[in-house]
């Protein structure tokens, strides 16, 4: 099976009970809708025989492949590593605890190869966990909305669907999977659209969910902001910043001079304007400096997204790791 036509990714962290469970409904849905698949699992870093079970797994399925990291680097690393081996048409990303429903399979398929669209993201409408997550959920989703521009309810379901040009066009890394829609509406794919989707109650195992997504998650989106904006060209932000503090400066200091030779018989270093032009100054130069090291990193940056890999399952070796 060189060329499938739907690649699932299902990175996973300690969910050995629900995987079997998993790839046989995936299997049945699959194989009663005539689709030819492959499943990318990405162990990251389980400690439960999570990947022992995968072998097995592999051993009656050929369509099974999976990557095992040598330690848990979180959710997006399994992502980006998962995506380069991809080789179906369409990308479908879901979590292993069945929380999200491989029924929906066919028609996220669908939507992309016949209505055309680039990314679909599920949402789940209909919820089945605690108001301790559902309520902080509905607030962060509606503040990246807003810094977004993307009308979408819910940035954070793992179950999404992609054209396969999408994610081998995006790069995923720190917990920045919340924002791949961001990050492909950046990267220039703006049929970004939405399904509701089923949402399951957890039946195996705990939840990964954890409040640090609520301190990390604004500042990820601040920083893909950032660097879609200004990630090639630092110095059009810092530049601009340090050449109209600067001018501020500047002008400050050069009216405290000539109001000094003129007319103010004040000694200028007891005004405290005097201090603010001096500060702006410094700050402006500081950000002009800032533009021209950012010019230099970006220039010589080394690839970011290198973990280490312990196994392979029908996996190529030319899948960078």
């Amino acid at each position: 099976m060189d060329h499938p036509a739907i690649s699932l990714v299902i990175p996973l962290l300690n969910e050995a009970e629900s995987l079997p469970e998993l790839e046989a409904w995936i299997r049945k849905v699959a194989e009663s809708h005539e689709l030819t698949y492959e499943i990318i699992f990405v162990d990251d870093g389980s400690t439960d025989g999570s990947w022992e079970v995968i072998q097995g797994l592999a051993r009656n399925n050929p369509a099974v492949k999976a990557i095992r990291f040598r330690r848990n680097y979180g959710k997006s690393a399994a992502l980006n590593t998962a995506f380069q081996a991809t080789k179906g048409d369409v990308v479908i990303t879901m979590d292993a605890d069945l929380q999200d429903s491989p029924d929906e399979i066919p028609e996220l398929y669908r939507m992309i190869t016949q209505d055309g669209w680039d990314l679909v993201s599920g949402w789940k409408k209909k919820r089945y966990d605690p108001l301790s997550k559902t309520i902080p959920t509905k607030l962060y989703n509606a503040v990246v909305r807003r810094m977004s521009g993307l009308k979408l309810h819910d940035f954070n379901c793992g179950l999404k669907a992609y054209r396969n040009e999408v994610v081998k066009s995006i790069e995923v890394y720190g917990e920045m999977h919340r924002y791949i829609p961001v990050m492909a509406k950046w990267a220039g794919f703006k049929k970004i659209g939405e399904k509701v989707v089923q949402h399951q109650a957890r039946k195996y195992g705990t939840s990964k969910f954890g409040l640090s997504r609520f301190i990390n998650g604004p500042l990820d989106l601040i920083s893909i902001i950032f660097v879609s904006r200004f990630g090639k060209r630092p110095m059009h932000l810092f530049g601009m910043l340090g050449f109209l503090f600067f001018i501020i400066g500047f002008c400050i200091l050069l009216y405290l001079s000539i109001s000094k030779i003129f007319w103010d018989t004040t000694h200028i270093a007891d005004r405290p304007l005097f201090y603010l032009g001096i500060l702006v100054l410094i700050v402006g130069s500081q950000l002009f400096l800032t533009g021209f090291l950012a010019e230099l990193v970006t220039r010589n940056a080394p690839q970011r997204n290198v973990y280490l890999v312990a196994e392979k399952l029908r996996i190529s070796n030319e899948m960078e790791s």
